[in-house]
């Protein structure tokens, strides 16, 4: 039985590159075009690699790997058990780390592992009677969509105040100031999704 870790041949290159790829991609919410313009390698090459259609030379994975945060091993590995295990992650709620404001009325939970800069994150966010949670701007590109699960909030952006009900949503620009405010009698649950853009790496 061969070695999952052996050099693979000629051919299989560029399905090995294809797998790695696009699952390294798509695992950090990159599109084609924004990982052509991060890399510095085109659109169209990126297409061929994940199509199998062509096998980079050194320079042009060295350039990609730099922009997925990865080693060039990552793109090449022939190993097909640990792609499997990678391409799926257990958070669970007992283990998380739990941040807390210094009130200690507003607390978050990471859904997304913390290992390596990712350009989407996946957050719970619990605020008790009356709290606030104070925003400060984020780099320009930044988007901020919340989900309201439970109670009522008030969201600021930019000066102007957003009242959300349960299940209601809003998506704004974080580049400026923001807030999310507890208006309810009770506990507010959100989730809140950040899409970094590209200067906030």
């Amino acid at each position: 039985m061969a070695n999952d870790l052996e050099p693979a041949d000629d051919e299989a290159i560029p399905l090995i590159l294809d797998r790695n790829l696009r699952r390294l991609r798509t695992r950090q919410g990159l599109s084609l075009e924004r990982l052509a313009r991060v890399s510095g390698v085109s659109r169209a090459m990126l297409g061929q690699i994940e199509l199998g259609r062509s096998a980079p030379t050194i320079t042009l994975l060295w350039k990609i790997a730099r922009a997925l945060d990865v080693s060039i091993a990552a793109l090449t590995s022939t190993s097909t058990s640990t792609s499997a295990q990678d391409s799926v992650v257990v958070l669970r709620q007992a283990q998380a780390k739990i941040l807390s404001t210094a009130d200690g009325l507003v607390l978050t939970r990471p859904l997304f592992p913390g290992d390596g800069d990712r350009r989407v994150e996946f957050r719970e966010m619990l605020l008790h009677p009356q709290a606030t949670e104070d925003r400060t701007p984020h780099p320009a590109g930044t988007v901020e969509h919340l989900v309201v699960a439970m109670g009522r909030v008030e969201v600021t952006v930019g000066g102007a105040r957003h009242r959300l009900e349960r299940r209601d949503a809003i998506l704004f620009d974080a580049d400026v100031p923001h807030a999310v405010r507890n208006v309810g009698d009770g506990d507010a649950l959100l989730y809140l999704v950040l899409s970094h853009g590209e200067s906030d790496r």
